[in-house]
């Protein structure tokens, strides 16, 4: 599993998982509300929906290689295509310079039970279109035609759990202790630009990456 392939997957899903989106707001948001138990709770079942994603994109992949090698080039190339243009939408995020909305989630603290953050985040995840299309796009550049594709896919869904929660976890610390931080144009500016250009560099170098016959 630590092929050649994974390390640049490494780097790449660092740098995903830190920009800015769904799941970083909800995770804002629930720390604001509960404190740091919700926080980290919503943080869990959304890092939890990531094996539901992988599966099922390492079914399509199956289907796709079973067509041909071709069928599965052409994913790839698509895949590529979609990089750039999360690396172009995440540029134009930081042109703007939306900052994470920390301060106005700062509210006054509910007592929720447990299982709600956990359902929250999860079906957040698991209902998010995006992922699974995400998955499908992103995960191929890293699985070779010869490799066990559900068992790679879970593999990198599980590297994905662990630093995804690793950095939601450190917001939901930031969120009380460093929330002005957080919410600074700068902060959300440098996660978007450098996100976005890693992105884009990703993508180009997997379009022009000599294709198998």
């Amino acid at each position: 599993m630590l092929d050649a392939q994974f390390w640049p997957f490494l780097v790449a899903i660092t740098l995903l998982s830190m920009s800015p989106g769904v799941d970083t707001l909800l995770v804002i948001r629930n720390t604001a509300r509960g404190g740091v138990r919700d926080g980290v709770l919503t943080s869990l079942a959304i890092c939890c929906g990531l094996f539901v994603h992988a599966t099922i994109s390492a079914l399509g992949i199956s289907l796709i290689l079973l067509q041909s090698a071709w069928a599965f080039s052409a994913l790839k190339l698509a895949g590529a295509a979609y990089l750039i243009w999360l690396g172009i939408n995440g540029l134009i995020a930081a042109r703007r310079g939306n900052a994470l909305p920390v301060q106005a989630m700062q509210g006054r603290r509910q007592s929720v039970p447990a299982w709600r953050p956990l359902r929250e985040g999860l079906l957040s995840n698991v209902l998010n279109p995006k992922t699974v299309v995400f998955y499908m796009a992103f995960l191929p550049q890293f699985i070779a035609p010869t490799d066990p594709a559900l068992l790679k896919s879970l593999w990198l869904a599980g590297v994905h759990f662990v630093i995804a929660n690793l950095w939601q976890i450190a917001i939901v610390l930031m969120v009380g202790s460093a929330g002005r931080w957080l919410a600074s144009q700068l902060f959300a500016r440098a996660l978007n630009g450098v996100t976005g250009a890693v992105l884009i560099l990703f993508g180009v170098r997997l379009a022009l990456e000599r294709q198998p016959a």
